[in-house]
């Protein structure tokens, strides 16, 4: 795949960009490992200036970063404005809380025979973060933001398609005061990954994509010995009970399927919706889908913007066609844009069945599926009844339900009575095929540190008895 800009309203490639060579890609890892000799000597509260100031950038350059993400992935611009304030803000967060999050963590000095005995958080060294284009800022900034206040260093291979964003990156960490090389953007393709990973220099890896490309980081960092966190996705189940506030679930459920243009790895995909209230919702929901503006993502009016690739709008018409033709209902849309651009409307599909293919994958696009279900127990059935794991939600007034859910659903993320989403306070992360590890909060913060054990005797004498016991 080209590294290139290309819009996807129009189709037209703006911007390309050569690849970096071998020596190129050598020397910024190089530039990474000397910063992070140099970032892990620094304190806190020096990092936490500098990742202010970035907050502070952020914040002043919102507008040209949102219409930058606007041209290169086809967001509405509103959305995008959200985007950076969101990233300003995480960096705000891990600047106060990092202290905190990496402070010495005492333990039972009496019970393991020493007069101290503690935790600590430290860094690794630099860390190869391979990222996707639909939130191109955000999926960065959340592992950017605590993996620097902790003193690693970052290397970005960030999707083909949005090169100026990756690059905007590099620029923004440079100019808020962190050492040269602390951020480096790799202009490289995929093939370049192993040899990235396999460097010496290079101690960890996080990736957020496909399930192939993170079996492939996983492979390539289990025969290096180095950690990985990986975010793989997800088909998300959107369950809908009886008691539920059927005109507010609705009106989520729209907004839980098509944020983003639909491409949003915790976007609802799968609407469970029990038989009771099955048509009542189906109508509401399939009404405010068919509502939705589909358009310029830079027009203030446009709900939906294009799909950011030809090639992604053509795979979810794909998966439409065969639900179609083996047998399922399209409630609306179903039918791509004619003119330029890549465009797909809000579709809601039903009567859909485990010979279709959008019963077990991955839907990356406005299209909602509707599965009718007779009980609590088929809910949960077909809520857990694919490989992904998670985002999850449900909507039910009963509070035992609620705390079944809770417990039931077979995800990283419950929501119950809202739309899954992602916040620098709590965790975030899969099970199953949506990957392992966590992002985000104290937990994402420390995926990439050495938490070491320090145990303190009373003397050398002391200390000796035990000196090689494990």
């Amino acid at each position: 795949m080209p590294i290139a800009t290309t819009n996807p309203a129009t189709g037209q490639v703006l911007k390309s960009y050569d690849p970096m060579s071998e020596e190129q890609i050598d020397a910024a890892i190089g530039r990474a490992d000397l910063a992070y000799r140099q970032l892990r000597g620094t304190t806190i509260a020096q990092r936490g200036r500098w990742l202010t100031a970035a907050a502070e950038l952020l914040e002043a350059d919102r507008d040209e970063t949102a219409r930058l993400m606007t041209t290169e992935m086809g967001k509405t611009y509103a959305a995008a404005k959200a985007e950076v304030t969101k990233c300003a803000a995480a960096c705000r967060f891990y600047a106060a809380k990092a202290a905190e999050f990496l402070a010495d963590e005492p333990a039972d000095a009496g019970a393991v025979k020493a007069i101290r005995a503690f935790v600590r958080y430290q860094p690794i060294g630099p860390v190869l973060a391979v990222m996707p284009w639909n939130f191109p800022l955000w999926q960065v900034m959340r592992f950017a933001a605590p993996a620097l206040m902790a003193g690693n260093t970052g290397l970005l291979k960030h999707a083909s398609n949005v090169p100026q964003t990756a690059l905007l990156l590099e620029d923004l960490f440079r100019r808020a005061g962190f050492p040269e090389g602390a951020f480096t953007t790799l202009l490289v393709g995929s093939a370049e990954v192993d040899r990235v990973l396999s460097d010496p220099r290079v101690r960890a890896a996080t990736l957020t994509g496909s399930e192939g490309a993170g079996r492939s980081i996983a492979q390539i960092a289990g025969r290096e010995l180095k950690k990985t966190v990986l975010e793989l996705g997800g088909s998300d189940p959107f369950v809908v009970m009886p008691s539920a506030d059927l005109d507010r679930a609705a009106e989520v459920a729209t907004t839980a399927r098509c944020q983003n243009n639909g491409q949003s790895c915790i976007a609802a995909k799968r609407f469970i919706v029990h038989a009771d209230v099955f048509d009542a919702f189906a109508e509401r929901f399939a009404a405010n889908m068919s509502a939705l503006r589909v358009g310029d993502p830079m027009d203030p009016d446009t709900d939906v913007g294009p799909l950011a690739s030809e090639g992604g709008r053509d795979e979810i018409h794909a998966q439409v066609r065969d639900a179609v033709d083996k047998g399922a209902t399209v409630l609306c849309g179903g039918e791509p844009h004619a003119g330029p651009g890549w465009f797909y409307p809000p579709t809601v599909v039903t009567d859909l069945r485990p010979e279709m293919r959008m019963w077990s994958e991955e839907v990356f696009g406005p299209v909602a599926g509707l599965y009718r279900v007779s009980s609590y127990d088929e809910a949960i059935e077909v809520a857990n009844g694919t490989a992904f794991g998670l985002g999850s939600n449900a909507w039910t007034r009963d509070p035992a339900e609620q705390e079944r859910f809770a417990t039931d659903l077979d995800a990283g993320n419950v929501f119950v009575n809202g739309m899954t989403t992602s916040y620098p306070e709590l965790p975030f992360g899969g099970v199953r095929n949506s990957g392992y590890g966590r992002e985000l909060s104290a937990l994402g913060m420390r995926e990439f540190c050495n938490i070491k054990t320090v145990w303190v005797g009373e003397g050398a004498a002391s200390a000796g008895a035990g000196a090689h016991a494990e």
